[in-house]
């Protein structure tokens, strides 16, 4: 024997080795299986070319591989060593692989469409790109609702991931309050005692505190981080959530209500939640433009207040007819004026 069908003998032992049939493959089993594959893909790399040259399938070296490669496969579970070598197996299941290509790909080397002159039509060579390539038929498919389904599905991604972050930096501000609230507790005079007795050292912010009661901190935290995300976020009922989490309506109603302003609160001062702070905030409202003051004088921009011309004349340049005009004029308006100053 050759040292290629030795050494595909070995890798072919060691992937039935570790392809166990009656148990589940394990990591380690998978890997070894993996890397012996690959070995033979590389023993069997020059005469996978050569059938690829036979069978006509230069063009279509991709598809020929993939068929090769499925080929080596279906060799390895039909191995039987009491009947010949790996190397025979697998070089009747490559030419059966890539004859079927060749019969899928190019239907006119058929005896039967030889007769009537068949040809082969690559149905990529439909259309053709800006540079000559040719487009595929599922590249000439337009949605167009995709880029909206594609922005919406972006924007849910983002929605979740901030109230996710939201939420947790509520339940921190919680957690933060809580272990506050138990580090203040007074403890018993042997704990004291025995802290006491520590001496200095690195203290965390949990030293001192009853595990016991970290527990059920942490159980608390948890239950009230379902009941936000759920009734602020979701829209849960009350009904809802006190029959699944066991609190009372009135309860899950003040939680919530404590939650909104605390997480409207943390979304205004961490910069993270600017965007969501800032969303459908109502617009300052503008002051209605004062009006103008009013004033006694008459307005000089009026047509009936403005004078088109005046000229100062000399007495002796006035005709008869006008000096009777002027005192026509003048004996009314000395009436209405004395009028004026009697009422």
């Amino acid at each position: 024997m050759s040292k290629t069908t030795i050494a595909l003998e070995a890798a072919v032992a060691v992937v039935l080795e570790n392809t166990p049939k009656d148990a589940p493959q394990t990591n380690r089993q998978r890997v070894y299986v993996d890397r012996a594959f690959a070995q033979i893909l590389k023993l069997i790399a020059p005469r996978i070319r050569h059938f690829v040259r036979q069978y006509g399938l230069v063009a279509h070296f991709d598809d020929a591989e993939q068929c090769c490669a499925i080929a080596v496969h279906r060799a390895i579970e039909a191995y039987d060593p009491a009947k010949a070598q790996f190397t025979t197996f697998v070089n009747w299941q490559i030419r059966g692989e890539l004859q079927s290509l060749r019969f899928r790909l190019m239907t006119d080397q058929r005896p039967s469409a030889k007769k009537v002159e068949a040809t082969t039509v690559s149905l990529s060579a439909l259309a053709t790109g800006p540079d000559g390539e040719e487009i595929s038929p599922e590249a000439m498919i337009v949605d167009e609702d995709a880029l909206e389904r594609t922005e919406s599905a972006a924007s849910d991604y983002l929605a979740d991931g901030a109230i996710s972050s939201l939420i947790d930096a509520y339940v921190d501000h919680l957690r933060k309050v809580g272990i506050e609230a138990l580090a203040r507790r007074p403890r018993p005079k042997r704990q004291e005692a025995a802290l006491r007795r520590e001496g200095p050292r690195l203290k965390t912010a949990t030293h001192g505190i009853d595990p016991a009661e970290l527990e059920k901190l942490e159980a608390k935290l948890e239950r009230d981080r379902e009941i936000v995300a759920r009734r602020v976020f979701q829209a849960s009922t009350l009904d809802d959530l006190s029959l699944e989490t066991g609190v009372t309506k009135e309860r899950v109603r003040q939680i919530t209500k404590r939650a909104a302003k605390t997480i409207a609160e943390i979304a205004a001062a961490d910069p993270r939640f600017a965007v969501m702070a800032e969303f459908d905030r109502p617009a300052p409202k503008r002051r209605p433009a004062a009006a103008p003051a009013a004033t006694l004088l008459p307005d000089a921009d009026l047509p009936h207040n403005r004078l088109a011309m005046v000229r100062a004349v000399e007495a002796t340049e006035l005709t008869a007819d006008a000096i009777a005009a002027i005192e026509g004029v003048e004996a009314p308006l000395l009436a209405l004026s004395a009028n004026a100053r009697l009422h």
